[in-house]
């Protein structure tokens, strides 16, 4: 009996003895080699691989001295959700296999293990390569900010029974794929609801036309749909898909961000352009209202320009030499439309400078017509013809106009001619009639005007008239010419005054058995006395006048 249990202890023995020497050989065959960039980072996501996940290994690639060693395997489980959150993509046949590699930008020991985030890289230290102190502090930055308020303690919170794959995606997966698409359904339809009820509301209340509130709604449907997918965003990581497919999910939403806050921006544009309209619709310019569709279109163009730049640059598109290759080919552009760009910069100072208004009636060398737009490159001029003249902007901008649109006053001035033998007398109640017509006028400037007798011409005398009509077009300006001559003419039969017209008499002055048709005075005594009477009776006048 006493012999069987001393077999058995040393069977036992030999059996402990034996495990102890196959598990020395098991973790001697498992050399922990960090001698370049490719074997550390390897060794690590080997050992953090569901199907041999081994943080406590994983963590030797962790560089520093920790309190415990649950600090290192946190710091190595925090990495790899940070891959899989953020979709880093690590091709490890790239991955370079030299112990002395140097980083060609930093000329260091350094190898980042994405370009997208180059804070977190490897460092040689000694003879092996580690993560770094520095990468270390960056993980727990970027762990929180991957996992916005504790979110990764939701990956904690997984079943192991969901721990199973399909086409390689784990069934809890599925499941938190499925409740994210639901939950964004539901947060959608409240947003847009939401945003709809609170613009519809605001512009009801400044007694918006129902027009402007149907254009919020498409708006307001893109604004929703950005913000779930900003949310979306945030949340996607918790669901750790594998990397390689993570990075493509989260460039495909990274992308439909700015798409949908393009699509809400441009729509906005329409709204915006309402507001403008009504706007300048208050005031008296009528280039306000050329600009507003200008604005817009401008405003449309650079949404979609800079949304679009945007979008590539989260569909991981380097858009450097992209914009290297718009600079190069619009300096070539430059050159070959210098006019185009000059018409453009015309366009700008005609807005800013507002030289002429549409409407307006202007005068440039031969160019002579009515405004009728304004555009980017050129203006639109009805002339007198009818014809459509489109003057390029760079040519009215630098060129003398004269705007007969911006008259307050619109000046009429003719030559009234009466025959010579109208009565000085008659000639006087003649002109103060013609005063007392533009007084009465409603379309005349009553503060200035000149009406006299002003020429003693060949065949008649000429009375000027020199008036100006207050009125806005030449339409109406036709209008009150016509109104005021048919009143002097009314004037002139009232009175008797018969108007001259180019004739030539001939005078004989003496015929015989006729008196002479010049006058006789018996004396200069009498002549000097008839020139003092004259006077006489001119002094009385004026004096009677002024009283």
């Amino acid at each position: 009996m006493v012999s069987l249990n001393f077999r058995f202890i040393q069977i036992s023995f030999i059996v402990l003895l034996l495990w102890v020497i196959g598990a020395g050989q098991v973790y001697a065959q498992e050399e922990v080699d960090l001698s370049s960039p490719s074997r550390s980072l390897k060794y690590y996501i080997l050992h953090m691989d569901q199907a041999n996940y081994h943080p406590d290994k994983a963590a030797i690639v962790f560089y520093g001295r920790f309190a415990t060693k649950k600090e290192a395997q946190e710091l190595a489980i925090k990495l790899k959700q940070i891959i899989d959150g953020k979709g880093i993509f690590i091709d490890l046949g790239k991955i370079p296999n030299i112990p002395d590699f140097i980083d060609s930008l930093t000329h260091k020991h350094l190898y980042p293990i994405s370009d997208a985030f180059p804070e977190l890289y490897l460092e040689k230290i000694g003879q092996s390569w580690y993560f770094s102190k520095t990468t270390t502090k960056q993980i727990i930055i970027l762990h929180k900010a991957t996992f916005p308020f504790g979110a990764d303690k939701l990956i904690n919170l997984v079943p192991k029974a969901g721990n199973r794959k399909v086409l390689g995606i784990k069934l809890w997966q599925y499941f938190g794929i499925l409740i994210l698409v639901v939950l964004s359904f539901i947060i959608h339809k409240i947003l847009n609801t939401f945003i709809s009820i609170v613009f519809t509301r605001l512009l009801t209340k400044f007694s918006v036309e129902s027009n402007l509130v149907r254009r919020v709604k498409p708006a307001a449907v893109a604004a929703s749909y950005a913000i779930v997918f900003m949310l979306l965003k945030l949340l996607f990581p918790i669901v750790q898909l594998p990397a390689g497919l993570s990075h493509y999910v989260n460039m495909i939403i990274g992308a439909l961000v700015p798409f949908f806050v393009m699509i809400s921006l441009y729509r906005f544009v329409d709204v915006l352009d309402i507001f403008f309209t009504r706007m300048s619709e208050k005031t008296e310019s009528t280039l306000d209202d050329q600009l507003v569709p200008l604005i817009r279109k401008a405003l449309k163009a650079f949404v979609v320009i800079i949304g679009v730049l945007i979008i590539l640059q989260n569909l991981d598109v380097d858009i450097l030499p992209l914009l290297a290759g718009l600079s190069v080919g619009g300096l070539a552009v430059a050159l070959a439309a210098q006019d185009t760009i000059k018409n453009l910069l015309g366009s700008i100072m005609i807005f800013v400078d507002k030289p002429f208004q549409v409407g307006h009636w202007i005068t440039s060398g031969d160019i002579d017509g009515t405004v009728e737009e304004v555009g980017i490159r050129s203006t639109r001029i009805r002339t007198f013809r009818n014809s459509i003249m489109y003057v390029p902007n760079g040519k009215l901008a630098d060129s003398m106009i004269d705007n007969h649109g911006l008259r307050v006053y619109r000046r009429f001035y003719t030559q009234i001619s009466i025959t010579y033998n109208t009565p000085a007398d008659l000639i006087e109640l003649f002109v103060e009639g013609l005063r007392q017509i533009v007084k009465e006028h409603h379309d005349t400037r009553k503060d200035y005007y000149n009406i006299y007798l002003n020429d003693m011409a060949g065949s008649s005398l000429n009375i000027m008239f020199y008036i100006f009509f207050e009125v806005p077009d030449w339409s109406n300006e036709l209008r009150a010419r016509h109104e005021i001559l048919l009143s002097v003419i009314r004037l002139a039969e009232e009175l008797g005054i018969n108007f001259a017209f180019h004739t030539q008499t001939l005078h004989i002055e003496n015929m015989p058995g006729q008196l002479s048709g010049s006058p006789t005075y018996k004396s200069p005594e009498e002549v000097k006395r008839k020139l003092e009477d004259f006077f006489k009776k001119e002094q009385n006048a004026i004096k009677e006048k002024d009283m």
